[in-house]
């Protein structure tokens, strides 16, 4: 049966609107600034030695674009901790930003105690729930933010209101140019991802209609880009309910390159996203020019994806845009809900009951 992208698919599919929270994303984009703007976060305490940032999923992926983003601007070192439990690094010089959309995340409430009594100093970010309710206990900064979303979706949010409090506190240089410079990006690019634009003119249906019954393989540069990657594999896999992996390059070429021999058989069914951009480092365009090469001749299907925009962070940003759209058309051309993530529910269910 032909699977159809159409409006009317769409509609029917579509039962909880990420169409609508796709679209509004560059708007979200513009409010994370306002949020950062009004945000009342004062310290006694500077002369930070290391940031970390504490998160799991849709919450800690805005934390990795600010570490790639900022992988050669920072003088600090930046880390982010997917854990229950944090490393004897964080002490009383580090900061650390605790990010959960729902603010029920167990693993960082764990972690919000263990940094609280290393003496760090913290900043909490959510839309309420029992780390609000912490923070506010402790008289730690507290930043809420609108509720209502799949925390995958609130990106902007997570990303562009920590990188503003870095700037405020003189951690970064003005990012407010760029951030304008990334909302006019998305907004451009949207057009053209927008439904009502056919395949031949719509990368993200194009890509989407390439991956439909088959293995996606993620390819990026690891410097700046690795988020791109991290983010399209899991965006394919809450959205499109599909399995894919991702890896980057220099190191690709140094172990998974030579993977690409077998199981031969299986190598009609995969396809590979090269995820490009212009300013790449030159030795790593050319290690993805001849990596594509070898992948051609083993009759390897390659969908190249292109940055879109001028400044680094729009770059970055339009990568994870177009992304977003293919894991979304992927999912209407499964015939699933993009939205619903039945078996994360199920799991925190699971969890509670223990």
């Amino acid at each position: 049966m032909k699977k159809s992208l159409s409006l009317e698919s769409l509609k029917k599919l579509d039962k909880s609107n990420m169409l609508d929270l796709l679209l509004d994303f560059p708007l979200q984009c513009k409010a994370a600034v306002d949020i950062a703007r009004g945000a009342q976060v004062a310290f006694t305490k500077r002369g930070f030695t290391k940031i970390v940032f504490c998160g799991l999923g849709g919450s800690a992926i805005g934390a990795d674009l600010i570490r790639s983003y900022l992988y050669f601007e920072s003088k600090i070192p930046i880390q982010v901790f997917r854990e229950y439990t944090l490393p004897a690094c964080v002490d009383n010089t580090t900061l650390v930003f605790l990010s959960s959309y729902s603010g029920n995340t167990e693993e960082t409430l764990s972690a919000y105690s263990q940094a609280k009594e290393s003496g760090a100093t913290l900043i909490a970010l959510s839309s309420g729930g029992q780390l609000k309710e912490y923070a506010q206990r402790d008289k730690v900064g507290f930043i809420e933010i609108p509720g209502g979303l799949p925390p995958r979706c609130a990106l902007g949010y997570m990303s562009i209101i920590p990188l503003c409090i870095l700037e405020k506190l003189g951690l970064v240089k003005d990012a407010g140019r760029s951030i304008n410079q990334t909302v006019a990006v998305l907004e451009h690019l949207k057009k053209g991802l927008s439904p009502r634009i056919g395949q031949k003119d719509n990368i993200a249906k194009s890509a989407a209609l390439k991956l439909f019954n088959k293995f996606a393989v993620i390819y990026s540069a690891s410097v700046h880009f690795d988020i791109c990657a991290v983010r399209l594999r899991g965006q394919l896999a809450e959205n499109s309910k599909a399995l894919s992996s991702s890896h980057v390059f220099p190191e690709m070429n140094h172990n998974e390159i030579v993977g690409w021999e077998n199981p031969r058989k299986l190598f009609k069914d995969f396809v590979v996203v090269m995820l490009r951009d212009k300013g790449a480092h030159p030795r790593v365009s050319l290690r993805m020019d001849i990596t594509e090469d070898i992948l051609h001749k083993e009759g390897i299907k390659i969908i190249e994806i292109w940055s879109r925009g001028e400044d680094l962070l729009s770059r970055i940003f339009s990568l994870i845009y177009i992304g977003d759209f293919i894991s979304y058309y992927l999912a209407i051309l499964y015939g699933i809900d993009p939205t619903p993530v039945e078996r994360v529910t199920y799991l925190k269910k699971r969890l509670a009951e223990d």
